[in-house]
C-alpha cells in the first residue's frame, strides 16, 4: 500500500475511533440527562466529524456525499425513494419471514441447545423466551410517527453521511470498486465499511447481535454506490430500524 493509501486508512481509523469514542462517553454517562439533551452530540459528530477531518487535510467536502440534497430537488428525492422502496419491495418479505422464524423458532432453539449444553447465561433468556408470544398490537400511530422521524433524521441519515458518504467513499480511493453488482461499482471499501459500521454499534454499546447488522449494511452501501448519494440509503437504513421496532412490539419483545 502506497504512502497515500496508507495515510487515508490512517485517517478513516482515527476518525471512526475518535467519533465513535465521544459517541460511548455520553451513551454511557449522559444518556438521561436533561431530556437526553447531550444524546444530540451523536448525529452532529457523524455529520460533521467529516467535514472537520477533510478540511483539516486540506481537502474538498464537497467531493463526497456529506450531505442530503435541496428539499427544492424533488428529481433526487424521488429518486432515492424510489431506489429505496424498490429495495424495499424486494427485500421486505424474506426479512419478515426471517424474523419470524427466528424469533419463534431458531433464536429458542439455540438458546435451549445452549442451556442443555450448560452454557452460562443461556437458561435465563431460553425461559424467558418461552414466555414470549406474539402480542399483535401493533404501535400507536403516533409511536410509529416518532419512529419514523427519529431513525430516519437522528440516526439514518446522520450514519449514512459518515459511513458511507465518508469512510466508504475514502476507502474507495484506498481499493478502487471493480466488482458491478446489480447496477453498481463496488470493491473491498464496500466490505470493509460494512465491517467497520457493524464493530461501530458494539464500540459504542455491545450487544451479542451486532453482527447481523452487517448484512442490512450491504444494501446501505450498494444503494450509495448505486445512487451516488447517501439519501436512498438512509430511506432504506430507516425503514429497516423502524420495521425491527414494529415486528419487536407485534411479536411481543416490546411494549405497544
Amino acid at each position: 500500500m502506497t504512502g497515500a493509501r496508507a495515510a487515508i486508512v490512517r485517517e478513516v481509523a482515527v476518525t471512526t475511533l475518535v467519533v465513535l469514542g465521544i459517541i460511548r462517553l455520553v451513551v454511557q454517562f449522559l444518556s438521561g440527562m436533561w431530556w437526553d439533551l447531550p444524546m444530540a452530540v451523536v448525529p452532529i459528530l457523524f455529520m460533521w466529524a467529516p467535514v472537520w477531518t477533510l478540511q483539516r487535510r486540506g481537502i474538498d467536502p464537497d467531493r463526497y456525499p456529506l450531505a442530503i440534497p435541496a428539499l427544492g430537488d424533488r428529481a433526487t428525492w424521488w429518486r432515492a425513494a424510489r431506489l429505496a422502496g424498490t429495495a424495499i419491495l424486494l427485500v421486505g418479505p424474506p426479512f419478515v419471514l426471517l424474523y419470524h422464524l427466528w424469533q419463534t423458532w431458531l433464536f429458542p432453539t439455540v438458546l435451549t441447545s445452549l442451556c442443555d449444553a450448560g452454557v452460562h447465561g443461556t437458561c435465563g433468556l431460553a425461559r424467558t423466551m418461552a414466555r414470549i408470544h406474539p402480542a399483535w398490537r401493533p404501535p400507536a400511530l403516533d409511536r410509529i410517527a416518532l419512529l419514523v422521524a427519529y431513525h430516519l433524521f437522528f440516526v439514518g441519515i446522520p450514519e449514512e453521511i459518515f459511513y458511507r458518504g465518508y469512510v466508504q467513499s475514502r476507502l474507495d480511493e484506498v481499493w478502487a470498486p471493480r466488482w458491478r453488482i446489480a447496477g453498481a461499482t463496488l470493491g473491498p471499501g464496500w466490505l470493509v465499511t460494512c465491517l467497520v459500521f457493524a464493530l461501530g454499534h458494539s464500540l459504542v454499546a455491545f450487544q451479542w447481535w451486532h453482527f447481523a447488522i452487517f448484512f442490512p449494511s450491504l444494501v446501505f452501501g450498494w444503494m450509495r454506490a448505486r445512487s451516488g448519494g447517501i439519501l436512498a440509503g438512509a430511506f432504506f437504513h430507516a425503514w429497516s430500524n423502524v420495521t425491527v421496532g414494529i415486528l419487536d412490539v407485534l411479536y411481543g419483545l416490546q411494549q405497544p
